[in-house]
């Protein structure tokens, strides 16, 4: 099974040329408690928490992210596709769900290397598997999201310590 935890998935998104990562937007979300603490985890504000961490994590690994919603907890008025520019974020039509919208990309995806699933639904990431694709669960995400952002802070934090001593007399 292609499934990656914390111990593999630093190492997966650059060796094993995974070409977008899939996330179940609200599978992250009640899997991460401590994001947008006392928020609903369907609520707007919980998603707005989302989207500028998964912005944040996209712009330091470079690979694309794409998140999905089920349409059903999508505000009223929201197109189905609302993105930054380094995060594709997708509702899916009141019809489908995300699981679908995810399956679907996963196997459009498939000629140009691996999509990597974010779920903590088993049967999802059996059928991403099945068309070649990578999971990992949402709690191994995290982990890595929390690693990748404390790596970008230390540099810059050593990056502005080296550039002030520079112009130190």
């Amino acid at each position: 099974m292609k499934t990656l935890d914390s111990t593999t998935a630093p190492a997966a998104h650059s060796a094993m040329a995974v070409v977008r990562i899939l996330v179940d937007g609200y599978s992250l979300l009640h899997a991460w408690p401590e994001l947008a603490r006392g928020e609903p985890r369907h609520s707007a504000r919980a998603r707005e928490a989302l989207i500028r961490v998964l912005t944040q994590y996209a712009d330091s690994v470079g690979t694309p992210v794409t998140l999905f919603f089920d349409g059903a907890g999508a505000p009223k008025d929201v197109p189905e596709s609302l993105s930054p520019d380094s995060l594709e974020i997708l509702y899916s039509r009141e019809s489908k769900t995300a699981d679908d919208l995810i399956e679907r990309t996963a196997y459009r995806l498939k000629p140009y290397g691996e999509a990597l699933a974010v779920t903590n639904d088993f049967a999802e990431r059996d059928t991403v598997i099945s068309m070649g694709g990578l999971a990992q669960s949402c709690e191994d995400f995290i982990r890595e999201i929390d690693r990748v952002l404390k790596e970008r802070d230390d540099f810059v934090k050593k990056y502005n310590r080296r550039e002030a001593n520079r112009y130190k007399s």
